[in-house]
């Protein structure tokens, strides 16, 4: 059965690779939202956006965080992470720097987003309890196989992970 998710990525530079994964269909995924679309929502200010993400979010069982270059940090993946993580959601981070896009290139690898947000008052970091993977493989072709192959069960043990937290 797949679960239904929510991906999370910087949207300018790697919508094209979070395209081809959901395209996948390992996972029900969130429908993608058009660069016109995006523009409308982004102009109704913070408002609208918390709002769209909480749209989206609604009956979801994990959120998929699609780690590019500048993905850690930015204020928009932190409150999907967290938002997720508080509505009791499986979060699992995925590298996507050795995919390409559709002009065929590929991007550096970014930090992991979860690095710096808290877990709680206990002082640790979400990057202790939640996983973010480095798809194997030399190349695009093999790095997108294996996403292919270990999604499906990277979301189910997230999900486990955060019913045990």
């Amino acid at each position: 059965m797949a679960r239904r998710c929510f991906f999370s990525f910087h949207y300018k530079p790697d919508n094209s690779r979070a395209a081809q994964v959901r395209n996948m269909g390992m996972v029900d995924g969130n429908f993608p939202v058009s660069d016109n679309d995006w523009e409308s929502i982004t102009q109704g200010g913070d408002g609208a956006i918390r709002k769209w993400i909480q749209d989206q979010l609604y009956r979801r069982s994990c959120t998929i965080v699609l780690v590019g270059t500048n993905t850690a940090g930015r204020k928009w993946i932190d409150h999907e992470i967290i938002e997720s993580w508080n509505r009791g959601m499986g979060v699992v981070g995925i590298h996507i720097h050795g995919l390409k896009n559709l002009d065929r290139r590929i991007s550096g690898k970014g930090p992991n987003p979860f690095a710096h947000i808290g877990y709680g008052n206990s002082g640790t970091k979400l990057s202790s309890i939640v996983k973010c993977y480095n798809p194997q493989g030399t190349n695009s072709k093999d790095r997108y196989a294996w996403i292919k192959k270990y999604l499906e069960d990277a979301v189910e043990e997230a999900i486990k992970i955060r019913n045990n937290h």
